[in-house]
């Protein structure tokens, strides 16, 4: 973690996100329900935002797939022994 609370994706350059942001703002063009759904598995999180100084490409892509009307939403989850689950939801900056 670079700051205190705020998760960043992705952490390393990752073309196949980037297709499927792609892929994604072509479901929100022709008028489908898209959603890009960041699960953060951490519990000290308070806030999602991309690395768009790790992976330009793909910040680029999420701009262009949010503005196309690609809902983005990010989860804080809460881990346990039991499992992992899908908690709060957290601000995401795209």
């Amino acid at each position: 973690m670079r700051r205190p609370g705020l998760a960043e994706f992705p952490d390393c350059v990752t073309a196949r996100g980037t297709r499927h942001l792609h892929d994604l703002a072509a479901v929100a063009r022709a008028g489908g329900r898209a959603v890009m759904l960041y699960v953060v598995q951490r519990t000290d999180c308070t806030a999602m935002r991309l690395a768009a100084d790790i992976d330009p490409a793909y910040s680029a892509a999420a701009t262009a797939a949010h503005a196309a009307g690609v809902e983005m939403i990010a989860h804080g989850t809460e881990i346990a022994v039991e499992g992992v689950r899908l908690a709060t939801p957290l601000p995401a900056e795209i």
